[in-house]
């Protein structure tokens, strides 16, 4: 462990993990500048650092900064913001497969949006609201079908993987009833694309991003202790009610931002915790590494959905394929595990 203090403060600091993290980072900043270069037009690295940098103008700054780059920003920061929610569920619930896309809250959230946007044809923050709603409801109906003298982590995942087929078979009936060019709008958005995503919206989705992760960061340390149980987390003196409700807050806010701005891109949440765990061989989930691994998972994702497939593709075809697999393989080992 490494100690940082200052003061009255200190930070203890796990070194795998900041080591986990670093690399992450150096990857994820790889991939970033192969999706700038890589296009009809093609550009080399030091045409996009330099416009970076400032230092091109005309038609190179234009592809990069302009037309390239907030789409990788947008990955980025979304990525990452999945990668905290599951891991926030994922610690909560003390289960791999609490993903807010299995649980059903991701499905809330994208029937939030789809009313804003097939019937108020709402702006960006209407259907920031609009997710965040739906979210909410869908986590307060799970929370509530789940409860049996206790809300357990398994009986909280049956519920939602009900109540997300009810709330999908809503959805479409929804797209149905809508006109034509709507249906086809919102049928493309939800299949998890960043084909739209603008400068506002990544500014307006960062910085809404940015205060959830500073909340669950200050929420990590509780969430950490309730692992060991309710009862040992209040001995330490955690308050658990009040925890367990702001992490739900904080985990089905961040998945509707994400769901709002590019619609519903699935198992980020659920692969990129458990990769990061594993990377940092840390005893339960981090936010950190799961953060990183998330924002590299949906980079990479989104550049083979659009360089590498035969034909451009939304990013949350590439993550169901690459997170289908991954929850077999998960299912395989758990099973394996309790016989």
């Amino acid at each position: 462990m490494l100690v940082l203090r200052r003061r009255r403060v200190a930070v203890r600091l796990d070194r795998r993990s900041l080591v986990v993290c670093a690399v992450l980072a150096a990857a994820v900043a790889a991939v970033a500048v192969l999706a700038l270069m890589t296009g009809s037009y093609q550009l080399g690295p030091g045409q996009v650092v330099s416009a970076l940098a400032g230092g091109e103008s005309g038609l190179v700054h234009d592809i990069v900064v302009e037309w390239r780059l907030p789409r990788v920003a947008a990955a980025v920061v979304f990525g990452a913001a999945l990668g905290v929610s599951g891991a926030v569920f994922q610690s909560m619930l003390r289960n791999p497969l609490a993903d807010p896309g299995i649980i059903g809250f991701a499905q809330g959230s994208y029937t939030g949006a789809l009313i804003v946007i097939l019937v108020v044809n709402g702006s960006y923050l209407q259907l920031v609201g609009g997710a965040l709603l739906g979210g909410m409801a869908t986590a307060v109906v799970v929370y509530l079908l789940a409860y049996r003298g206790g809300a357990r982590g398994f009986r909280l995942i049956i519920v939602g993987i009900g109540v997300s087929a009810m709330l999908g078979s809503i959805n479409t009936w929804l797209i149905l009833q809508a006109d034509l060019e709507q249906a086809m709008a919102a049928a493309a958005w939800g299949a998890g694309s960043l084909n739209g995503v603008s400068w506002g919206q990544v500014v307006i989705g960062g910085a809404c991003i940015a205060v959830l992760l500073l909340l669950a960061a200050m929420l990590s340390r509780p969430m950490r202790q309730m692992e060991l149980g309710d009862d040992a987390a209040a001995s330490h003196g955690v308050r658990v009610s009040p925890t367990r409700l702001g992490l739900i807050v904080v985990g089905v806010a961040l998945t509707a931002t994400v769901t709002a701005a590019a619609g519903p891109i699935a198992f980020i949440s659920l692969v990129a915790p458990q990769i990061a765990r594993r990377l940092a061989r840390t005893a339960g989930i981090t936010l950190a590494p799961a953060a990183f691994a998330g924002a590299l998972l949906c980079l990479a994702a989104d550049y083979i959905a659009q360089h590498v497939a035969p034909t451009p593709l939304p990013v949350g075809i590439i993550t169901v394929m690459l997170g289908g697999g991954y929850l077999g393989w998960l299912l395989f080992v758990e099973a394996r595990r309790r016989l």
